[in-house]
């Protein structure tokens, strides 16, 4: 069974690897085009998981509120860039200089998970709490991911 905390640093990581290749590519190429649509949609199913599996067991603790809506905060400027980027031109210069914006800042927010939210929400939140989580997470990211994969769709139809 995996944890709530490896299926988010499972997806951290990918994203990680994806930034890293995306910022490798140049100009409005194939590459950067796939890479970027497996990021950003991988990256908006996660944050939707994320907020509605471990953030929401955060919520129920005193101690967790605050970071919750503290990390909750920081998607809704990550979203921000996320839907900047989607509508630029990728050969231009200010696409690459936003997405090195949003590399920074994404991964700053992983590491203060990583490194000190999931450290507090182990000692406050029993593992009896929470056990399943990592399942749940998976499956609220795909139902999220079968709902941006229909938006989509309807997008390319109009």
């Amino acid at each position: 069974m995996t944890s709530i905390y490896d299926a988010i640093k499972a997806d951290h990581d990918n994203h990680r690897d994806l930034m890293a290749q995306i910022a490798k590519t140049e100009g409005a190429s194939d590459e950067r085009k796939k890479t970027w649509n497996t990021f950003y949609y991988d990256i908006k199913s996660h944050a939707a998981a994320e907020e509605e599996t471990f953030y929401s067991k955060l919520m129920s603790k005193i101690w967790g509120q605050d970071a919750a809506r503290h990390s909750v905060e920081e998607h809704a400027e990550l979203d921000e860039l996320l839907e900047e980027l989607n509508e630029m031109d990728m050969s231009s210069p200010g696409w690459l200089n936003k997405f090195h914006k949003l590399q920074h800042d994404y991964n700053h927010h992983m590491d203060e998970e990583e490194d000190e939210i999931f450290a507090q929400a182990k000692k406050v939140i029993d593992e009896s709490e929470i056990a399943g989580y990592g399942e749940k997470f998976h499956a609220r990211k795909k139902k999220e991911r079968e709902i941006v994969d229909k938006k989509r769709e309807e997008q390319l139809e109009d």
